[in-house]
């Protein structure tokens, strides 16, 4: 069984050596990456021996999250999403049994976008693209987006979900880490309702999407989301009207439409995903190696009572393997 995590980070090399001369790397600098923590930046020696001790075969690259810069000029962006692409490709061209990729793409500039995640795709050899959960509050159901999908759809590209900037609890508080261990679930949980509602799961239908963080707080919520769409055929129910302007079908039906990764920590709560999503719709993701990871995950799936032999072996390796064609 050849285990593969489709959710790990890379703080790109080029990046960091910038920073330890003492400059900024096309206008970025130290305050991103992370690099309070080596690991984020280690040669690909190391990270593979890490992943021997751990019993992952494939990582699935997606660069850190800091470097998708959707705030900046679309030029700008561009040369960075092909500078940490390029980083990227550099690992998975030498070491190809153990590196596949997730390009970034410049998603404030539509057509540069595209055009960056066709090259990635169909000459690089990237299997997809990992992008964020809104453009500076723009939400993916907008049809300024639109060709966007419908470029993915063609390509048949995988796209990760994972936030990228300060996410919708930060207007609230900044305290106890709230931002992430909350923050992170919620902008997901808002992407899913987002493209669900906005009908971008019906107009493109054969879109391969995955939910980074196990999809939020989704697949708990979707009752209720159902419960919102059903009070829009309700006569004097205005702040539910739109919910049916482009949905046909209760939000908890597509669930089944996107992928999930395994990073929820508790054997109860995948378990739940499992079965509320389809446990051919799990896979492996442990977030390496940012403080939320999953320290040891293929012993910890494996040693779980309350899965089959099966399940375990969809989410270590069946599932993302045909999610990426590997």
């Amino acid at each position: 069984m050849r285990v593969i995590d489709i959710h790990n980070h890379v703080t790109p090399r080029r990046f960091v050596e910038t920073i330890q001369r003492g400059d900024t790397w096309h206008t970025l600098g130290a305050d991103i990456g992370e690099l309070h923590i080596p690991a984020f930046s280690v040669p690909p020696e190391t990270r593979i021996a890490q992943m021997d001790a751990i019993g992952v075969d494939v990582h699935v690259l997606t660069v850190n999250t800091d470097f998708f810069r959707y705030d900046l000029d679309a030029p700008l962006a561009r040369t960075i999403a092909d500078e940490c692409n390029d980083e990227l490709l550099g690992m998975m061209r030498a070491y190809p049994d153990r590196f596949s990729g997730l390009a970034s793409v410049p998603l404030q500039d539509v057509p540069t976008a595209i055009d960056v995640m066709a090259h990635a795709v169909t000459e690089l050899g990237f299997k997809g693209i990992t992008i964020g959960d809104h453009v500076e509050g723009l939400t993916l159901d907008d049809p300024r987006f639109h060709p966007f999908w419908q470029a993915v759809e063609e390509l048949g590209a995988v796209v990760f979900f994972h936030q990228c900037s300060a996410t919708v609890v930060a207007s609230r508080t900044r305290r106890y880490g709230l931002p992430n261990v909350i923050g992170n679930l919620a902008d997901r949980t808002i992407t899913f309702a987002t493209l669900v509602y906005g009908g971008i799961m019906d107009r493109y239908p054969d879109l391969k999407l995955c939910l980074g963080h196990a999809g939020g707080y989704a697949a708990f919520g979707a009752a209720r989301m159902d419960k919102g769409w059903h009070a829009g055929a309700m006569d004097n129910m205005p702040e539910f009207d739109d919910g049916r302007a482009f949905l046909e079908h209760a939000p908890s039906e597509y669930l089944s439409r996107f992928w999930y990764d395994s990073c929820t920590y508790t054997e109860q709560h995948l378990r739940f995903l499992l079965d509320v999503v389809g446990s051919d719709r799990v896979v492996l993701g442990t977030d390496y190696p940012a403080p939320m990871m999953e320290t040891d995950p293929v012993r910890w799936i494996e040693d779980m009572d309350g899965l089959t032999a099966g399940e375990k072996e969809g989410i270590l390796s069946t599932n993302p393997a045909r999610l990426l064609g590997l």
